[in-house]
């Protein structure tokens, strides 16, 4: 029999350690389902393997030419791309002050890119960057990588690399003031002259500036040559002060591109076309002409404009840009780029939308990859994180943890009472209508009676028997009259007073979090917006990859005032609610308490309570 009993208990414990083991097992399981979730939501995996392990970071450049992007169609062959960099999509602080450590690699994350840096400011957070995409065509996204954080990183630039052959000269007019152009081509058609001024914040960066005289001389070179028929291409951003008179942009020999009256115009001895709109005053707006050996083109903004059946002639001697005689030009020009060849229509729609305000062509990933794991949204969220954001987001962090703090106090101190007054409640109501200090309470224990002593009723009863025992010791056994009860309700709501302060003591830290996290949450926001857009505005970028990091950023801020707000909301209810159902129940207690021992006092008038007989 005590076998059974004993091979019974055993399975018994048996199956329960089984019961456990299993829930164990499905908790750990959960828990590690929600670990793999979580981590495949917050961070991604590169998607190739590193190009160089030198390097730390990098992220994806991705160049669209579909409907998303730039809606092109045909091949455009190798073609420069521009990539801008600012505050909102790269971290500058994890590169080299000059940026010496960009490297461009290609889609196969093994082929670095030819490219060259027109501008890298770390300070103002700006840079722009050109790289030479070697084979772009119409309606596909081709990632590129940008790689970067490599301490020991020598200039890896290539100026003239990033240039085709095919490109006769191409001037940024990056210079400084006073200094003539460079030819950023393997060509080195430098310009003689320097533009009458300069202005930094151009189209992309510095650009050349025109007063209505004082045009760039760039003298003749066989790299300039002109055959007759032969293909060419010009292209230039133009910013007009005014659009009054006709204005030459571009000038040699009997070929003139300019503007008249604000349409933009290509003559050519006899024949001309001319575009069918003005450009904006004031605004920069892209400039192509194209000439095939049969017709001649005009774009504008990456749309062609006009069109002439004529071929160039032979046209040799120097180049003018920025005026010519009898047509001064006013304004701003950047960016222009000649080429002996006839640049397809997909790739001048390309130029012009990739380096104009738009932005469109090039989107810059929000992350960056770290070698060796993937790159973290959040973390790159958080990596964009203006000082004073983060400022407020500890301030909203640091007003949560109060509001937690005095949650868990309060509501600690709530339960505390409920149970204290639980038990002074039943020994109450074994007294019936005989009340004696609690101390004096039959089978009572001193442990019990300090426990009842710490609760709110406790002492409001004890209160309320020291008022009558001083009464009756100062005036004996006799009726109490309304003066001497409203006395002893007075010195009981004193205590209830105390009590109900004791429970409202700092309740204003929730109303603060309440109502105060959100707005200095917004504040945040909208000083973080601010910063963002002012970024992006220097840099010139405005496509939703510029936009999206820092106002994602920004809008931590409102997540932490609320994070503060809402779990105060809810905490203040319920406590609330706690303390006033407390008030209540001492505000009836004290009414129950005065008038019962009122009733004691006026039957002790007649027969004395056996406690004070003993006193005797």
């Amino acid at each position: 029999m005590k076998l059974k009993k004993a091979i019974h208990a055993i399975l018994s414990r048996s199956r329960v350690n089984s019961k456990k083991c299993l829930r164990f097992r499905k908790t750990n399981m959960i828990r590690q389902l929600l670990v793999l979730i979580f981590s495949l939501i917050v961070f991604t995996s590169p998607a190739h393997a590193w190009w160089n392990k030198d390097w730390e970071y990098r992220k994806a450049v991705t160049v669209d030419t579909t409907a998303s992007g730039v809606n092109v169609s045909g091949p455009m062959g190798r073609t420069l791309v521009l990539i801008r960099l600012h505050s909102g999509n790269f971290t500058f602080t994890e590169a080299l002050e000059n940026g010496a450590d960009i490297r461009i690699v290609d889609t196969d994350d093994k082929s670095p890119l030819p490219y060259h840096i027109e501008g890298f400011d770390a300070k103002t957070g700006i840079a722009t960057i050109w790289v030479s995409v070697p084979t772009l065509n119409g309606g596909e996204k081709k990632q590129l990588w940008l790689y970067f954080g490599n301490a020991n990183a020598k200039v890896g630039e290539d100026v003239a690399g990033s240039f085709d052959a095919d490109y006769m000269a191409a001037y940024h007019f990056s210079e400084g003031p006073g200094v003539a152009p460079a030819d950023k081509t393997a060509n080195a058609n430098a310009a003689q002259t320097a533009p009458p001024g300069v202005n930094d914040s151009g189209i992309i960066g510095r650009s050349a500036r025109f007063p209505g005289q004082g045009a760039i001389t760039i003298a003749a070179s066989p790299s300039l040559a002109m055959a007759a028929g032969a293909p060419f291409t010009f292209s230039a951003w133009v910013k007009p002060d005014q659009l009054a008179g006709n204005q030459a942009i571009f000038a040699r020999g009997p070929m003139v591109i300019g503007i008249n009256g604000g349409a933009p115009y290509v003559a050519l001895g006899g024949a001309s076309t001319q575009a069918s709109s003005a450009v904006k005053q004031a605004d920069w707006s892209h400039i192509s002409v194209v000439a095939d050996g049969t017709t001649i083109k005009i774009y504008v903004n990456g749309i062609e404009a006009g069109a002439a059946t004529a071929a160039l002639p032979a046209i040799d001697g120097p180049i003018l840009i920025g005026g010519a005689d009898g047509a001064p030009f006013g304004g701003e020009i950047d960016e222009v780029r000649l080429s002996k060849v006839a640049r397809p229509a997909a790739m001048i729609l390309a130029m012009a939308s990739a380096e104009g305000p738009s932005g469109k062509l090039v989107n810059v990933s929000e992350s960056n990859e770290k070698q060796g794991s993937g790159g973290g949204v959040l973390g790159f969220i958080l990596g964009k994180i203006h000082a004073l954001d983060a400022f407020i987001i500890g301030l909203c962090m640091l007003l949560l943890g109060a509001a937690i703090w005095l949650m868990f106090t309060k509501i600690r101190d709530l339960n505390k009472a409920d149970r204290t007054n639980s038990v002074f409640k039943k020994r109450f109501m074994e007294m019936h209508e005989e009340l004696v200090p609690v101390a004096d309470i039959k089978g009572i224990d001193p442990a019990e009676v300090a426990y009842i002593k710490a609760s709110p009723l406790g002492r409001l009863y004890e209160t309320g028997i020291d008022e009558l025992l001083l009464r009756q010791k100062n005036r004996g056994v006799r009726p109490l009259s309304g003066e001497a009860v409203e006395a002893m309700r007075a010195a009981v709501d004193a205590i209830v007073v105390d009590e109900n302060q004791k429970m409202d003591k700092w309740m204003v830290i929730l109303t603060i979090a309440i109502s105060g996290g959100p707005f200095i949450g917004l504040l945040g926001t909208v000083i973080g917006v601010m910063s963002t857009f002012g970024g992006v505005a220097m840099a010139g970028d405005v496509n939703v990859n510029a936009i999206a990091p820092g106002i994602a950023a920004a809008l931590l801020a409102t997540i932490a005032g609320m994070a503060c707000a809402i779990p105060s909301l809810f905490g203040y209810n319920y406590i609330n609610s706690r303390i006033s159902a407390a008030a209540d129940e001492m505000r009836v207690f004290v009414d129950r308490l005065i008038t019962r021992l009122a009733e004691m006092q006026a039957d002790a008038a007649e027969t004395p309570p056996p406690y004070q007989i003993a006193a005797e």
